[in-house]
């Protein structure tokens, strides 16, 4: 019979839970490096969606500035443009970044003053949305290459056969509005909140543009931060304002979505950054605690909303935004049921 001293079991002991605590970080470093790189696949995704609609935007732009006057000059421009366009939707990841750069600096000579304000707000959107997907996708390269590069994870192959992914440098615009690439008149941020209710639908206020009152769109509740506020002191004061309901700041859950807007309203050219809470409340009916004169002339009108009143309303003509809001409600639903700090994430 084979017997060990102490001094054996205790080493043996060591050994094993050496290996024991080595698998373990191995177990949660793959598993970790696995998230990042669905995390860096997803930001790729939202960047190529992004250039994508930039490129549709561009074409748009081509033909506005090519238009029924004859100028040779104009009319190279535009067909370089949409040229370029059109490179950009086929080009594949190895040249894209040469295409794409190439569109921005074709975009760049574009007079704008030549452009109606809905297409320079359009053009302004689009590019505002490339340098935040590209940001959010940079970060994720950054992210996944930092841990995927460190020597322990290279020794134990941790990443597997899964290709290093690779940054996507795009030029910005050397111009005041840089953050924007075109020149606006007012940049906030805003505070919103997804206000649902026992059945899962979502509060939405309708209104319009006071220089186009013919033209409805819905919107969520909330507004821009002043002077001093944080982000949830200014929700709460939105939420109250809108619709009358008194809300405890801790009560909110988020932000759970960030949202890039540049749009005209009131006769201005405004860039939004949006930062979206969620909570639930009972439902009630609206009655606004203190609206500005710009909000009483410009809201018109409440709903809670399903899904499906939602797409309907697309379908009529009035514009929801955020974009996808149907889609996004169960994303909100399940975060406002939930524990767990979201992680915030862009949106159109």
């Amino acid at each position: 019979m084979i017997t060990f001293s102490a001094t054996t079991v205790l080493v043996l002991a060591l050994i094993a839970a050496v290996v024991v605590a080595i698998g373990l970080w191995a177990y949660s470093t793959a598993n970790r490096l696995d998230r990042l790189h669905v995390r860096s696949d997803q930001s790729w995704q939202a960047l190529d969606s992004a250039l994508a609609r930039r490129a549709v935007v561009a074409r748009a732009v081509a033909m506005a500035i090519a238009g029924p006057v004859s100028d040779p000059a104009l009319t190279d421009q535009a067909k370089r443009l949409s040229s370029l366009a059109d490179r950009a939707e086929r080009a594949g990841r190895a040249e894209r970044e040469t295409v794409e750069n190439q569109l921005s600096s074709a975009l760049s000579a574009v007079d704008i003053a030549q452009l109606r304000p809905q297409l320079v707000a359009e053009l302004a959107d689009a590019e505002a949305r490339v340098l935040i997907a590209r940001r959010f996708h940079n970060d994720a390269v950054r992210d996944t290459l930092a841990l995927r590069t460190r020597r322990p994870v290279r020794l134990l192959h941790l990443g597997g056969t899964a290709p290093l992914p690779t940054y996507f440098e795009i030029t910005e615009r050397a111009t005041p509005a840089a953050s924007t690439g075109l020149a606006v008149d007012t940049i906030r941020t805003s505070a919103r909140v997804v206000l649902l209710d026992e059945q899962d639908r979502v509060l939405l206020m309708r209104g319009n543009d006071p220089k186009t009152p013919a033209v409805s769109f819905w919107f969520t509740i909330g507004g821009g931060v002043e002077p001093g506020e944080s982000l949830r002191a200014a929700a709460v004061r939105e939420l109250w304002e809108e619709t009358g309901y008194r809300a405890d700041p801790e009560s909110l859950r988020g932000p759970i979505w960030r949202r890039v807007a540049v749009f005209p309203f009131d006769g201005e050219l405004i860039r939004a950054e949006e930062l979206f809470f969620v909570l639930r409340v009972r439902a009630f009916t609206p009655e606004p605690g203190n609206l500005t004169v710009i909000e009483r002339r410009s809201i018109t009108g409440h709903q809670w909303c399903t899904p499906a009143d939602i797409a309907a309303l697309d379908r009529s003509g009035e514009t929801v935004y955020p974009y996808h809001l149907d889609e996004l409600l169960p994303e909100a639903a399940g975060i406002a049921a939930g524990s767990d700090d979201p992680e915030v994430r862009s949106i159109r």
